[in-house]
């Protein structure tokens, strides 16, 4: 007589699979992409002409392929840049090498000086993403500084505590204006 092998009883094996799939789901964190806020211009079929800007209201940040940032070609740490950019913008002493300010009448303000200074940022196609979410960020905490310096002196408030209509005031009296520039190999 031939001896029987033992089987093994896998009916439950599939709900326990199955368990161990909720399991490890329910239980595992994913983490989510994160990127630039940023409001891209309405797409335009017609190509428009850039406008003229004056050398005096153009600020030139650069990263190379090494990471290395540079203003108007004076290299620069990381921890210089939002200083660097919030003295440009401001231009304080009326600098005739900085930007030019044009007064405005802005609701709930009043009349302001509002610069028409653009920061171009250029990148090296070898830039690092990382190096580039620094700068990116750096650039856009020296507006946010700004802009909180403005809310506290008209509203007694930041930016971000103030109302919908006086956050419109602060943000047309300090625009945000990064230009970014298409990658290129800078040397």
């Amino acid at each position: 007589m031939a001896k029987k092998t033992p089987e093994i009883n896998a009916s439950s094996m599939a709900d326990v699979a199955f368990l161990l799939l909720i399991f490890f789901l329910v239980a595992t964190t994913m983490d989510i992409d994160s990127g630039l806020n940023r409001v891209l211009p309405p797409w335009s079929e017609k190509q428009t002409e850039a406008p003229d800007i004056k050398e005096r209201n153009l600020l030139l940040v650069h990263v190379n392929k090494y990471d290395q940032i540079a203003v108007q070609g004076e290299v620069v740490d990381i921890s210089m840049l939002k200083d660097r950019a919030k003295e440009w913008v401001l231009n304080r002493e009326d600098d005739k090498k900085l930007p030019e300010k044009k007064e405005e009448n802005i609701d709930l303000i009043g009349k302001y000086k509002v610069s028409q200074g653009i920061i171009s940022l250029q990148n090296d196609r070898g830039t690092s993403y990382e190096r580039y979410i620094q700068v990116q960020n750096e650039l856009t905490r020296a507006f946010n500084e700004i802009r909180d310096e403005l809310g506290k002196a008209h509203f007694g408030k930041a930016y971000a505590e103030l109302e919908k209509e006086q956050q419109d005031a602060i943000s047309k009296a300090v625009p945000l204006k990064i230009s970014e520039a298409e990658p290129q190999n800078i040397k």
